[in-house]
């Protein structure tokens, strides 16, 4: 019967009912999916109840793995891959819920709070939809967002990033916050000449025995590219992932051709190799003009 209520609630909480399918025109949602959140409600309760596995798990326990299923979705959508990212999300929201529900034991929080806090944030964090702010854009929508957020308490506009963010995405929301408020070069040439005096310093420390110098110099080198690729409208955390991908997919292209050679990969020369890398760059480029 409390589950009933709470999924009873979530539905008013959103404006939804299963019996109204909304206006019109692209405008136009499928049915609150009421029935199907209580069957996986009750499904994730159980698990919680009679799997050991399950019983055993907490917030700390799951985290980890929380994680890999976020970037799981971020894969899918790398690959616009709609079907995968279905699936993928199915797991995502199986975290969000177990969670929800290990709280819920805790009675540290419910489900209901997590959705009611949301929504009340998103209508807070846009007065110009739900209020009588007016904005010129999503630039200005964006700079009210970090002044709505400094209003509610924080105390340096670089608070709230994640650290454990993967570093070249933590630089890039770093670098963004601090230029909304005009701390940021004006002209791509500058950030590109600022690239090249850290690398010019990371030269000279490698002529240095101190490795903690070279660290230091090397992000640093790695801070400046990360703001050149804002400059040049790229994302950097994405840019690598594409290139990691590329260079996977051109090694394997190597130990598959060693192997109908009969060779091992072990044992091949760097002659050999590097060819074959060259042969795989080929072909990628012979594919890429086809279409």
């Amino acid at each position: 019967m409390q589950l009933r209520h709470e999924i009873s609630n979530l539905a008013d909480i959103f404006g939804l009912t299963m019996k109204k399918s909304g206006a019109s025109g692209r405008n136009r949602y499928p049915p609150f999916p009421a029935q199907e959140l209580r069957e996986l409600l009750a499904v994730i309760r159980r698990l919680r109840r009679d799997c050991p596995w399950d019983r055993e798990q907490t917030h700390e326990s799951l985290a980890h793995s929380l994680i890999e299923e976020t970037y799981e979705v971020v894969e899918t959508l790398d690959a616009s891959d709609v079907r995968a990212l279905r699936h993928e999300l199915g797991d995502l929201l199986l975290h969000v819920l177990m969670q929800s529900t290990i709280a819920e034991q805790a009675r540290e929080f419910t489900l209901r709070e997590v959705v009611a806090n949301l929504r009340a944030k998103l209508i807070r964090r846009h007065p110009h939809v739900f209020g009588a702010a007016r904005v010129k854009g999503a630039a200005e929508v964006k700079h009210r967002w970090e002044k709505i957020k400094m209003d509610e308490g924080r105390s340096s506009l670089l608070e709230g990033i994640p650290v454990r963010l993967p570093a070249l995405q933590r630089a890039l929301r770093v670098q963004q916050r601090a230029a909304k408020v005009g701390f940021d070069w004006k002209r791509r040439e500058d950030v590109w000449q600022k690239v090249r005096e850290e690398l010019e310093e990371l030269r000279r420390a490698m002529r240095r025995s101190d490795a903690g110098r070279r660290e230091e110099e090397y992000g640093d080198l790695l801070f400046a590219l990360v703001n050149y690729a804002r400059f040049l409208d790229v994302d950097p955390e994405r840019a690598l992932r594409k290139t990691i991908a590329k260079f996977i997919r051109r090694f394997q292209h190597i130990e598959s051709a060693l192997k109908g050679r009969g060779k091992d990969v072990q044992v091949a020369t760097f002659e050999e190799m590097d060819a074959l890398w060259e042969e795989a760059k080929k072909k990628r480029v012979r594919r890429t003009a086809a279409r």
